[in-house]
């Protein structure tokens, strides 16, 4: 049965859509555990989380024991109001059930905070119960943001899509309720709140407008992201990469690590494309969530992708990458409203289940590789400092980069751990000390080879490969400058 195209006109808008679903837990309950148990199982199916950051939050997570206990002088955890909410979650879990489940239940409810968010605020907007697009947001869950372990901002996202979804039809109680998690998704992460709110304020105005109308005030908006792109590149440092362009898309989320994620990626675009061709033909394509996805699309192609922001000793990198995991939830939002074709949806799973393939395979592999880097971590006395500057350039999602920090918990210190020293995390380096460098540029030195030892860094090991692939460390001298270690591991197949 083909959905009725809904109308545009001066009432459209997210505060106003059809209310012809319920998508809270009592609709079709069974259908919701048994999505969930199956949303969760790449949370599990591998011995440890391959995702990046995750392993250094994690290493934080312990670190924040030993400074609670006054054993690291020069670090302190320092009260900050964003960028805390999942570094708060992982710590008391990591109290109450340590750090193994810690990681696997946080990254789980984040998961599903995302995945359910994303469903209702799709469901919300386009009047239908998003079923036909799960597969869609899955993979997006686990795309590039997931596997860059930016779970602040990943789990900000979702909390903000609860919000915008609670908001489809304001009530004094719905509103309370999507102020309250505005506020949670601000102590995660303010990049996807600012942005919600621009979708919110966009909408109540274009609602009153004609469609006429709304094109204008589309193209203001565009041309304030170009003075805005101007104004910030005169007044911060600030960059902007030719790369923006395939962020635009959205459909980059599914280019996690190597080249063969490309196929996932361009089939997945593919059928976004077949779908808004079905969505135009049939005129039901609504003016404010088409919209939506023009402008967030213009933003990351416009703004600046890096900015150093005063205060900070490092700059809010990968923005425009990060949110297009917001893009890749909008399109869905677009493409809500019709339903879609058997062939449509038939696609839909053999990508979801190619692209899931992929990354079983891939982090089987990661999970191998940082096994041996366990192995050599566990051979050095407890409380060494060791760095890691091991390089894949092969991988979009750099998984090696932080291996070290989640071997080193409860063992020894990750030298080189940039969190403490970029003053964007609780955790703070506020003085030279002998468990973390306080520059960030040091950190950086470090892991990419590039850092002179000095006498107060003794003792201090260095992991290195082989030509075997065996994991071992090396003892640096002072004066002697650091190096790298290249290894493909998802090509290299060579064990130790």
């Amino acid at each position: 049965m083909s959905a009725q195209p809904v109308p545009s006109g001066p009432r459209e808008g997210l505060a106003n859509a059809p209310a012809r679903v319920h998508f809270s837990a009592k609709h079709r309950p069974l259908w919701f555990v048994l999505s969930s148990i199956a949303l969760l199982l790449p949370c599990y199916w591998q011995p440890r989380i391959e995702a990046g950051d995750l392993s250094s939050h994690l290493y934080n997570a312990w670190l924040a024991g030993l400074i609670q206990s006054g054993r690291t002088p020069g670090v302190q955890i320092i009260h900050q109001n964003t960028n805390v909410l999942f570094d708060l979650l992982l710590r008391a879990l990591f109290v109450s059930i340590g750090p193994a489940w810690a990681q696997r239940i946080s990254v789980s409810l984040c998961v599903l905070v995302f995945v359910w968010g994303a469903f209702a605020f799709v469901s919300a907007v386009s009047g239908r119960a998003a079923w036909q697009l799960l597969p869609c947001l899955a993979m997006l869950a686990y795309g590039w943001v997931y596997h860059m372990g930016f779970f602040n901002f990943y789990l900000a996202l979702g909390l903000c899509f609860w919000a915008m979804a609670l908001l489809r039809q304001p009530t004094v109680p719905r509103l309370a309720a999507a102020i309250a998690i505005f506020a949670a998704a601000y102590t995660a992460h303010a990049l996807p709140v600012l942005w919600s709110l621009a979708l919110l304020a966009y909408s109540w105005t274009a609602r009153r407008l004609s469609d006429r109308a709304r094109l204008g005030l589309a193209a203001g908006c565009i041309l304030l992201l170009g003075a805005a792109h101007i104004v910030l590149r005169r007044t911060l440092v600030s960059q902007w990469s030719i790369i923006q362009f395939t962020s635009s898309t959205g459909a980059d989320q599914l280019q996690v690590f190597d080249g063969k994620y490309g196929l996932a990626m361009a089939a997945l675009m593919l059928i976004w494309a077949t779908c808004l061709a079905d969505l135009l033909h049939q005129r039901a394509a609504r003016t404010i969530p088409l919209h939506w996805c023009v402008l967030t699309a213009a933003g990351i192609l416009i703004l600046p992708s890096t900015i150093f922001i005063p205060g900070f000793r490092h700059s809010l990198v990968y923005i425009a990458e990060r949110m297009s995991l917001a893009l890749g939830v909008c399109v869905c939002v677009l493409l809500g409203s019709i339903a879609l074709r058997p062939v449509q949806r038939y696609a839909l799973a053999v990508v979801a289940l190619v692209f899931f393939g992929y990354l079983f395979r891939d982090e089987r592999r990661l999970n191998l590789f940082e096994d041996r880097i366990d192995t050599a971590v566990a051979q050095l006395r407890a409380g060494e400092r060791v760095v890691s500057p091991i390089l894949d350039s092969d991988l979009r999602a750099n998984a090696l980069t932080h291996m070290v920090d989640r071997a080193c918990v409860g063992r020894c210190y990750s030298y080189a751990n940039y969190e403490p020293s970029t003053a964007q995390f609780r955790i703070r380096a506020l003085a030279p000390n002998p468990f973390v460098v306080a520059d960030y540029s040091d950190s950086w030195d470090l892991q990419n080879g590039k850092y002179v030892v000095q006498p107060a860094d003794l003792p201090i090991y260095e992991l290195v490969v082989a030509q075997s692939g065996e994991v071992t460390t090396q003892l640096l001298k002072s004066g002697a400058a650091s190096g790298t270690t290249e290894w493909h591991v998802l090509q290299n197949r060579r064990e130790p």
